[in-house]
């Protein structure tokens, strides 16, 4: 079985090579990944050699488009979806508004949608908000004890009224991956027309998902939390986009690229995010030798990434589940997670133990990362919230060494 090479992967990274990081470890990956060198080389050259506007007929304006198209075509490939369903935005949230905002001209006042307690406010506030407009909002509830959600309760909550169901593939603080196919499949079976929005922010970083397979009508994630620039990326099935009423200018309403973009696209953003593609073949060149298409290259990669993470986390959470001084929320198994690992401490402050692991060189995060709802199900204080570990393929063993001394320096 191939193993991921540590040391190549990180020689990607420009941040491993930074001086004023040497020997920190870095554990707030779920806020924001590294950028990897080829994300960054694509920034600089477009901001030194096209910083113009694009699409023009002189050399460096059509260099430009040509550079924004590939990052369209290239994240296409990976993701298994068409050219044409890939939109860019500058976050997350911002397309989820815009989205939220299109699909009410859709429907009527008493339509319904279901919203999980298990969201990051992006993907629960805006559609929230259309209560106050008429629409009739139905909680899939986690449980209380396991912060995770159970499938079969849709069954009494899908109706005829049914316009759209969000959840998480994954909460960015309960860390448990959801059955996004086995979801969307029990939603479409019970109600026609339903769509199905997933939030993969949490989720995409851990190797990029196989989004065609999924079936889901939309899915989100965040470029900067998946080693790209600071951007939302939305896959929207063509047609969902085709029924969604125009949100940008009136004479851009044929422009598929800028139906949801209320502004103007960030041309030099966009061309940076071929540089997420550049990376990822980048690393499979250097440990596969079987020529595939991009989707396939996605899926190998995935795992690969994915049982690196899953080796370090077995780690971490076998040290965690031998102590009784903190609670860990969500399944403490390797296999039902990603590596984002929330940690209640329960005899002392969170504040305490994040100043130790400052000084130990250690970057984690503490609060409630807008994860505000998962932690109100869970009777989680939001003043305090959590102590929250998260890391990426190329963390390495050295690093969760350096954690867990830090924890135990910390927790005493």
């Amino acid at each position: 079985m191939t193993q991921l090479d540590s040391k190549f992967i990180r020689s990607q990274f420009p941040a491993f090579e930074e001086p004023s990081l040497n020997g920190w470890g870095f554990f707030e990956n779920a806020g924001g990944s590294y950028a990897c060198g080829q994300v960054i080389s694509c920034l600089n050259d477009y901001y030194i050699r096209t910083k113009v506007q694009p699409y023009y007929n002189y050399p460096a304006s059509q260099k430009a488009g040509v550079a924004m198209d590939e990052s369209y075509r290239q994240l296409a490939a990976y993701l298994n979806v068409s050219e044409d369903e890939v939109q860019f935005g500058p976050s997350t949230s911002q397309n989820l508004y815009v989205l939220s905002q299109a699909f009410r001209e859709l429907w009527n006042d008493g339509d319904e949608i279901i919203l999980s307690n298990q969201d990051h406010e992006a993907n629960a506030g805006f559609w929230r908000r259309l209560e106050k407009t008429g629409i009739v909002i139905k909680e899939w509830c986690v449980d209380p004890e396991t912060g995770m959600l159970n499938p079969d309760d849709l069954d009494s909550m899908l109706s005829h009224k049914t316009r759209l169901l969000a959840f998480p593939h994954c909460s960015n603080i309960i860390g448990h991956v959801n059955p996004v196919a086995e979801i969307v499949s029990k939603a479409k079976t019970k109600t026609a027309g339903i769509c199905v929005v997933v939030d993969g922010v949490a989720y995409a970083p851990h190797g990029l998902p196989d989004i065609g397979s999924l079936e889901a009508d939309i899915y989100l994630f965040s470029l900067y939390k998946t080693w790209g620039p600071h951007l939302g990326l939305m896959v929207i099935k063509k047609e969902v986009m085709d029924e969604l009423p125009n949100q940008g200018h009136f004479f851009n309403k044929h422009t598929i690229r800028k139906k949801m973009l209320p502004a103007g696209p960030d041309h030099a953003q966009i061309a940076a995010a071929s540089g997420v593609a550049r990376y990822l073949d980048t690393v499979y060149e250097h440990h596969f030798s079987k020529t595939v298409d991009q989707a396939e290259k996605g899926r190998h990669l995935k795992k690969l990434f994915q049982d690196h993470e899953r080796r370090l986390l077995a780690k971490l959470l076998e040290w965690l589940r031998q102590r009784d001084d903190i609670f860990i929320v969500g399944p403490d198994d390797p296999e039902l997670r990603v590596s984002t690992v929330s940690i209640v401490p329960k005899k002392k402050s969170i504040d305490e133990i994040f100043s130790v692991l400052t000084a130990k060189k250690l970057m984690a995060g503490q609060g409630h990362f807008y994860g505000v709802r998962p932690l109100m199900g869970l009777n989680i204080p939001l003043d305090t919230g959590v102590l929250r570990l998260s890391f990426l393929h190329y963390t390495i063993e050295d690093e969760i060494s350096q954690l867990i001394d830090g924890l135990s320096a910390a927790l005493g």
